[in-house]
């Protein structure tokens, strides 16, 4: 990585990006080089500085934080560039896979610059704001030259960019929240690891990218039926398409539609662990045709002990939660107080943390890179946890992993 090269790019698509863009439209460059040289390192602001808040709080809860956020976040770079390529044609523009990454690695670089903010609590989210618009407008001057659309088609394209980036943020926060645990790193290598020819650069089709990259025909199918749907005029046709195009990014695949909440309702039994429900909630969201579903339950005993359990079905993130599994993120931190770890059992990613100051755990798994099953509470040990988890039927739930998703 040249540090005055990455300096100098920073400076010019931020202060002077109207002669910047012609610039980086015309470089030659790969896909590899891109993320060795800017985007790995320029990512990793916001990560990191959100762990130095976060680590005054909790040093392992902030440790997997970064990590699950920095992994999701190069992912996130990848998906956003193959939809960019993917709806170039819909607005006009043309196709190219180093163009679309070119575009959204430095339309990020004012959030990402932005991102060291964190560290300043009451004027962070105002900084925030406005390197966003920032960064709309920086993706709105630089479609035209890496993507090659015309001028008057810019304003829509980016408009249709943000959605998706918008929708993306959300779901990937979800997934973070549902899967962070703490002392976590990538085992089997890096997910993003590379094979180099004298033309080009191919990812593994094993590693997380090169997942990734088995997507993109996918999202590329979902592009053509958008520009189709484009040329119809057609409003519930460019709806559908959109969603279609959503689902093949996080999903792999069609779009995929939560199970109802009353089908989770079955797993809030109202007796766990010899504790009592004492309340429950079951809700689906949906934001552009992308659902989530989670059921909630408290339960409580006579000596005032409460547990919390949470299960979700991520709908069409599920590609998300996939995508932890990918990365082969596990590890384990012990402190003179308690543990954390995260792991993978019979083919499942499993996370459990343990205070013996308070005598309070947390015990969570996802199943068939779809669904989460959290439980957390007060008890005399880790054990009590696991074991009332594995009173649930999860084999059940785990089978209704391919309820609702769309067959191409």
């Amino acid at each position: 990585m040249d540090l005055n090269k990455l300096i100098a790019r920073v400076k010019g698509i931020l202060l002077t990006p109207k002669t910047e863009w012609p610039v980086i439209a015309g470089e030659p460059t790969t896909v590899g080089d891109l993320y060795k040289g800017y985007i790995v390192w320029l990512a990793a602001i916001p990560p990191l500085a959100a762990f130095l808040v976060t680590m005054r709080f909790s040093a392992s809860l902030a440790l997997s934080q970064l990590i699950v956020t920095y992994a999701l976040s190069l992912a996130m770079v990848y998906v956003v560039a193959l939809i960019v390529d993917a709806l170039a044609p819909t607005f006009g523009g043309t196709k190219d896979r180093v163009q679309a990454l070119k575009t959204v690695a430095y339309c990020y670089t004012a959030s990402w610059v932005a991102g060291i903010a964190a560290v300043l609590p009451f004027i962070s989210l105002l900084i925030m704001l406005v390197a966003g618009i920032y960064g709309i407008y920086l993706l709105y001057l630089g479609l035209p030259h890496t993507m090659k659309c015309p001028q008057e088609k810019a304003a829509g394209y980016t408009a249709v960019i943000i959605i998706v980036v918008i929708v993306l943020s959300f779901l990937i926060g979800a997934v973070v929240a549902a899967v962070a645990g703490g002392g976590m790193f990538m085992r089997g290598g890096s997910p993003f690891s590379m094979s180099r020819d004298s033309t080009d650069t191919t990812f593994d089709k094993d590693s997380t990218v090169g997942k990734l990259e088995q997507y993109a025909k996918q999202v590329e199918q979902a592009g053509k039926q958008m520009e189709a749907a484009q040329k119809s005029g057609d409003q519930q046709a460019q709806a559908d398409a959109m969603k279609t195009m959503m689902g093949a990014a996080l999903g792999g695949g069609g779009a995929v539609e939560a199970l109802a909440p009353d089908r989770l309702k079955p797993f809030l039994p109202e007796s766990l662990g010899g504790m009592t429900r004492s309340t429950f909630s079951t809700q689906r969201n949906s934001a552009m045709g992308m659902q989530m579903t989670e059921a909630r339950a408290t339960y409580t005993a006579d000596d005032g002990r409460s547990w919390d359990l949470q299960i979700t079905d991520t709908g069409s993130a599920k590609g998300l939660l996939a995508l932890a599994g990918w990365a082969g993120i596990e590890g384990e931190n012990e402190t003179s107080t308690g543990y954390d770890k995260t792991y993978h059992q019979d083919g499942r990613l499993v996370h459990e943390q343990w205070d013996r100051s308070s005598s309070r755990g947390e015990y969570g798994v996802v199943l068939g890179d779809r669904f989460t099953v959290k439980l957390e509470g007060q008890a005399e040990s880790i054990t009590d946890l696991k074991a009332a988890l594995a009173d649930l039927d999860l084999a059940a739930l785990e089978a209704m992993k391919g309820e609702g998703v769309a067959k191409n």
